[in-house]
């Protein structure tokens, strides 16, 4: 009587902590909508069915008769089965392993099958015991192994391992009393067999609680990659608005930006203008005027430094602010730009310009400089000079 109470209450203090548990990722399940979580929901669902019917045979078993006891086991193993099978394939969909939704109605016609056999098979609850335990070892030891490869899932390892052992243990005490024919009451190995049930319980919460936070891993990489992908997109999204699609250099746009960071230590501003660029539009056409400027502004890239910037102000205006404050340097790459551009190509004709050089000391003022930098290629082109400063 002593063991009976023992187990009994064992039994209720595990269907009592799984229908928590149980409740608990329900309420996860409805809130997360992942589609990831709906093994493991279907696993504590099917683990508290087990249970009941374990409660639900003992309340019936003044009047049980041996068709009782094989639904009843039937059922046991089939939700107790069902637990395990789902819990180790919730953890592989976990891991990013594709599992097709027709093979859970494989896996449940394949318990069914198992539960079915055994519960006919079976003739005592030290032989039911046996046979399920072993199941659970199998299928958590297996799982524990795997999930030993894969980062995230420690505390599910853990809690399969532990399930494991635990299961270890029964099979050879329901295995003992199988043999000896009868559990002798007043021993270790009595008491543990009814009270087993207790100590699943430990070992089941601390699965729960690797399953919660193996979720919460999941979404916070997966924030964490959408955050990244976020910052990605913002930046391509500044480099379209601030790159002129025609020529592919900056546009007028990231011009201030640029001014500012330069006004830190001082750089040499370049104000340039096509000369005669409506000349080219009505004479030979826009596409000729377009190739125009994207060959103007390639040589502009080719002539100066990679970490100066070239910016397409307003139509054939185009702005350089260079690092190098060296008068003579500056001179003698807006030569280099008017040498690639005195003969014409096959798309444009030779391409003439005027420039205007002005000079932004550290801390000056970036719009009063490049007013200067407009005004001086304005006297150039009116002086007809190549350059004035």
């Amino acid at each position: 009587m002593e063991l009976l109470l023992l187990w009994r209450w064992s039994t209720l203090v595990q269907a009592t902590s799984d229908l928590i548990i149980a409740v608990f990722f329900v309420s996860l399940a409805l809130s997360l909508r992942r589609r990831e979580l709906g093994p493991w929901l279907g696993a504590w669902l099917f683990n508290l069915s087990a249970l009941l019917v374990t409660i639900a045979y003992w309340l019936a078993q003044p009047v049980s008769s041996r068709t009782v006891a094989v639904f009843a086991g039937f059922g046991y193993v089939f939700g107790k089965t069902m637990f395990v099978a789902l819990m180790v394939i919730g953890a592989d969909r976990f891991r990013g392993r594709p599992y097709a939704d027709s093979g859970f109605a494989k896996v449940a016609v394949v318990v069914a099958l198992f539960a079915a056999v055994t519960a006919w098979a079976v003739h005592s609850t030290d032989q039911l015991g046996v046979i399920q335990e072993t199941v659970i070892a199998l299928a958590f030891g297996g799982g524990a192994l795997r999930l030993l490869r894969s980062a995230g899932f420690g505390w599910v390892a853990v809690g399969f391992s532990l399930r494991a052992m635990l299961s270890v243990a029964a099979v050879a005490c329901y295995g003992i009393q199988w043999v000896s024919g009868a559990p002798q009451p007043g021993t270790i190995l009595a008491y543990f067999v009814a009270s087993h049930s207790s100590f699943d319980t430990g070992a089941e919460w601390v699965i729960a609680l690797g399953c919660l936070l193996a979720t919460y891993r999941l979404i916070q990489r997966e924030l964490s990659e959408s955050n990244t992908e976020l910052r990605t997109a913002r930046d391509q999204m500044q480099q379209l608005l601030h790159r002129d699609q025609l020529t592919g250099v900056f546009n007028r746009r990231a011009l201030p930006i640029m001014l500012a960071e330069a006004r830190k230590v001082g750089a040499t501003v370049l104000f340039f203008d096509l000369d005669h660029f409506k000349r080219i539009n009505d004479e030979l056409g826009h596409s000729s005027g377009d190739a125009s400027l994207a060959r103007f502004a390639r040589a502009l890239q080719a002539s100066f430094r990679t970490d100066d910037q070239v910016i397409r102000y307003a139509g054939d205006e185009f702005v350089v602010v260079a690092q190098d404050m060296d008068p003579t340097a500056i001179a003698t790459r807006v030569q280099s730009v008017r040498e690639q551009l005195q003969h014409a190509d096959a798309l444009t004709p030779a391409i003439s310009f005027s420039a205007g050089v002005a000079v932004l000391p550290p801390q000056g003022n970036p719009d009063a400089v490049l007013r200067e930098a407009d005004q001086a290629m304005y006297d150039a082109k009116a002086r007809r000079q190549p350059v004035d400063a």
